[in-house]
């Protein structure tokens, strides 16, 4: 599992905007930007729904005035599932992305196989990048959600 100080595994990610799809890298979204990343197990689901996705839509503004370049929400589904998420949620100010095959999610070691249920799924976790390096990881014991949200990363900048 990733660590703090490790820099991010060169993965892809898909964005679903304005009828695109476009596969965007690790590095371009990442390589000297000062990120806020957030993952969640899977797009409309109740947690992330009615909590996680909206702690950040409503923060968006605060997090960026403390020097965040773009705030980025992960989940194991496709582009078209995550732009479908974040119209839902009027999350304009947020990169919504699929790691539609799990390669990045697997990458971090952040992945859980959740069998029938919905296949290999994200942990909920979230983290502070700069440059591609992890400067603050907060995950998430399993069924919860204390430490991943908005406002403890708003804390913590």
């Amino acid at each position: 599992m990733i660590q703090v100080g490790q820099s991010l595994p060169q993965a892809v990610l898909s964005l679903r905007k304005n009828g695109e799809t476009k596969q965007l890298s690790t590095h371009e979204l990442f390589k000297g930007k000062k990120v806020v990343l957030f993952a969640v197990p899977g797009a409309f689901t109740p947690t992330c729904s009615n909590s996680h996705l909206p702690g950040y839509i409503t923060l968006a503004d605060n997090l960026k005035a403390k020097g965040v370049d773009s705030i980025i929400c992960v989940s194991v589904n496709d582009a078209f599932v995550m732009e479908a998420w974040g119209n839902s949620q009027n999350a304009e100010e947020l990169l919504m992305l699929g790691d539609g095959d799990a390669s990045f999610t697997i990458a971090l070691g952040m992945d859980k196989d959740t069998g029938v249920f919905g296949g290999v799924r994200s942990m909920r976790y979230s983290m502070l990048i700069n440059d591609a390096v992890v400067e603050k990881l907060n995950l998430e014991v399993a069924g919860m959600f204390e430490v991943s949200d908005a406002q403890t990363m708003l804390d913590q900048l």
